[in-house]
């Protein structure tokens, strides 16, 4: 609002108002440009699993930037496993009328290769309304927006009620140190909650442009990975055997893919369609209906089941992703195996899908081992199940249906179930109840997450980042 606005609108505003409305664009301003600026440094640090990676290089330089901004340093920790996977903790500190809220987000990202890029992915590129780089998206563009919000409050001398930690954290993509694994296990004081704040997804699902509904994560897939592996003799190639290593593999793998697991609803993909179903029409809205009868309606669940993103939130999910066979051109394989990556629905345990594995591929050459997150092949998998939904929080969701509202009038908050898995599978198996949202606006056809020039708007950062502000201060308001 510029001046002669405020003088011409003096009916409207008092004087003391206009001041404060233009205090409030400058803090806004300011804040953009500070997040800007966090998301430049962040890409342009190597947080991949790889040796040109370092994780702790991020969180120093993180930490360093909190520290000018007036935190003190004991309420600042940088600490990990390992010299290159170090974690971030900061904390706001609170009126301590309520049990502390936890923002949480991971530093790492996964490798990208110049020649596969069209830009730098390790320099933020501004370019056609667009912010480019590795980790826009996933996740160092919410990374910022939760280190800006965090220092904006801090410079307005905001007192929460309650305190405000955040954890930014590494391995959450890949490797044996994850994170909030680590800090779970040997520093729960540090991030203890009542309740846990993910940035890991993004929230405005929007098509050509319009926005259609705001998701909120409330249920999370359990990821686990196996490996199919088949040995034996080999042999001349001149000399084909129908038993070689590779013909057994995929002929197991051609009954895999063809292989649905049970359909199966929960607490929140129940209500994710049932909300859903009133924001379409015709026939998907219909069938969105029918599949929540019981028994489900078969023709709506195989019509539903025809595109693979329903499909993944109804279904354990297994695909195969990496192969490796044979040691010479002309010789028989004597061994061939693959990687199987499987998305499991909660309720369910990685052994029992282990098992399940072993009786599709249906050949006892094939032996499914689990692959451990630090590349350990074991003969059995972890057989806790993935967590139930947490219940949706009144303190958590009211705020964010109102400034929902506010901000995308007509747009409502759909409770949904991430087909993937994140860091909330381990703050939610320690008994904080997680729930992941990041108001960035994305169409889903243009998800570029783990992908080619990643990348993400500039307005929706900027309006994120306000939004972001607004509920943190809303949602911890003593």
């Amino acid at each position: 609002m510029t001046a002669g606005t405020c003088a011409g609108a003096a009916f409207l505003f008092t004087a003391v108002g206009c001041a404060a409305s233009a205090v409030a664009a400058d803090a806004g301003s300011a804040s953009n440009a500070l997040a800007r600026d966090m998301l430049a440094q962040l890409i342009a640090i190597n947080t991949t699993d790889t040796p040109r990676g370092n994780v702790t290089t991020a969180a120093e330089a993180m930490a360093q930037r909190l520290r000018i901004a007036g935190f003190p340093s004991e309420d600042i920790w940088v600490l990990g496993p390992s010299e290159r996977k170090k974690n971030l903790v900061v904390r706001l500190r609170g009126a301590h009328e309520h049990k502390p809220l936890l923002l949480i987000g991971h530093l790492d990202v996964v490798e990208a290769r110049r020649e596969d890029w069209s830009t730098d992915p390790f320099q933020l590129i501004e370019k056609d309304g667009d912010f480019y780089g590795r980790g826009t998206l996933d996740m160092k563009g919410p990374n910022a927006i939760m280190l800006a919000s965090l220092v904006r409050l801090r410079q307005e001398g905001f007192r929460p009620a309650r305190d405000i930690i955040l954890a930014l954290t590494a391995d959450e993509e890949g490797g044996g140190a994850n994170g909030v694994q680590w800090l779970v296990q040997h520093h729960r004081e540090l991030i203890d909650a009542q309740f846990v704040l993910s940035g890991d997804d993004y929230s405005v699902l929007t098509e050509n442009g319009k926005p259609l509904f705001f998701k909120l994560v409330a249920s999370e897939k359990v990821y686990a990975d196996f490996e199919l592996r088949v040995i034996n003799k080999g042999g001349h190639s001149s000399v084909p055997v129908p038993d070689n290593a590779i013909y057994s593999l995929t002929r197991g793998l051609d009954r895999l893919a063809i292989y649905e697991f049970p359909f199966e609803l929960n607490a929140v993909t129940r209500e994710y369609y049932r909300r859903r179903a009133d924001l379409e029409s015709g026939q998907r809205s219909a069938d969105m209906r029918a599949i929540l009868r019981d028994p489900p309606d078969g023709q709506a669940l195989e019509r539903l089941s025809r595109d693979p993103v329903e499909r993944s939130i109804t279904r354990t999910t297994c695909v195969a992703t990496r192969l490796d066979a044979g040691h010479a051109n002309n010789a028989l394989p004597q061994r061939a195996q693959a990687v199987v990556n499987c998305r499991i629905l909660p309720g369910h345990s990685p052994e029992e899908v282990r098992q399940r594995l072993v009786q599709v591929l249906a050949d006892p050459a094939i032996t499914v081992s689990y692959l451990a997150s630090d590349g350990t092949r074991l003969d059995t998998a972890p057989a806790e199940r993935g967590f139930a939904p947490p219940p949706l929080l009144p303190e958590m969701l009211n705020p964010l249906d109102q400034l929902v509202a506010e901000t995308w009038p007509g747009l409502k908050v759909i409770p949904s179930m991430s087909a993937g898995a994140s860091d909330a599978t381990h703050t939610s198996a320690a008994g904080l109840p997680t729930y992941t949202f990041s108001p960035l606006s994305v169409d889903p056809n243009d998800d570029r997450e783990h992908g080619r020039d990643e990348r993400i708007s500039v307005a929706s950062f900027y309006q994120a980042n306000e939004f972001f502000y607004r509920y943190l201060r809303t949602v911890t308001a003593r």
